[in-house]
């Protein structure tokens, strides 16, 4: 609990600070952050201001936002994994307050995690209504059957696709236009399983039922039809073998991410 309070707190000092050195943002800053007592309700907040429309608003979008994430005892640490997940390895983020606030694959992961919540509960009509929605705003199409573990980064997160039985390990990077998909030829389980601390490349495709083993690397741009070792490198289309790196996460190596290309 002191660890959630922690962040809520850094987020909340990052905003105030900002609010004094540029007060044109002041207000929208006290509305969005200043104003609520806890990370869960700001989020709230901030999605269904993203997602509400003409035909759900957005004050009816809040409470379904707020009801999940107090029902689901996993969201709530997966949103604070996901920000230090986004802290730690994306150099564009200046703090918390910056992915909660603007960063269009916190929001879409999150709105997923909302979504999962109620394609589980047996409302599937309001997950993929949320689904929909979360496609038309942020450009991130994610299944709400698809399973996402926490301390996931979608860098950018345009064009990301995430089919219905993808499961998404913990502490999974993956960059834009990556398409976690099927083959077409196939129903029932049909999506890839991506292990612990992978890192797929911007323009990826991994399609199929097939696993891509803990702390694999997946290059940009590849098309991936077969399983992948753990610890490995692939890239190329279709996907080949390059290199078996020392048994690290590569998703945690920020540095690595501009050179992985196929």
């Amino acid at each position: 609990m002191a660890e959630r309070d922690d962040i809520w707190k850094r987020i909340r000092a990052e905003a105030s600070a900002d609010a004094k050195r540029e007060p044109a943002l002041a207000s929208f800053l006290h509305t969005v952050i200043l104003s609520h007592e806890r990370l869960e309700d700001a989020l709230s907040f901030i999605l269904s201001g993203k997602l509400g429309s003409d035909t759900i608003s957005s004050l009816t979008l809040r409470d379904l936002v707020a009801g999940a994430i107090a029902a689901d005892p996993t969201i709530a640490p997966a949103v604070r994994e996901d920000l230090r997940a986004v802290l730690s390895r994306d150099p564009a983020s200046r703090g918390y307050s910056t992915p909660l606030l603007y960063f269009k694959g916190f929001h879409a992961l999150q709105a997923h995690r909302v979504a999962h919540f109620y394609w589980k509960t047996h409302r599937q009509a309001l997950a993929l209504w949320l689904q929909s929605r979360m496609s038309e705003v942020f450009g991130v199409d994610i299944h709400p059957g698809a399973r996402i573990g926490q301390g996931i980064l979608l860098d950018h997160a345009t064009g990301v696709v995430i089919g219905e039985t993808a499961v998404v390990g913990d502490d999974v990077s993956l960059l834009h236009a990556v398409t976690l998909g099927g083959t077409g030829k196939v129903g029932g389980d049909r999506h890839p399983k991506i292990g612990r601390g992978v890192m797929i490349g911007a323009g990826a495709k991994i399609l199929g039922n097939i696993t891509i083993g803990e702390g694999a690397r997946v290059g940009a741009g590849s098309v991936v039809l077969e399983a992948v070792p753990a610890f490995t490198t692939v890239a190329g289309v279709p996907a080949r073998p390059l290199s078996v790196p020392p048994e690290t996460l590569p998703s945690f190596a920020v540095e690595e991410r501009s050179s992985l290309t196929a």
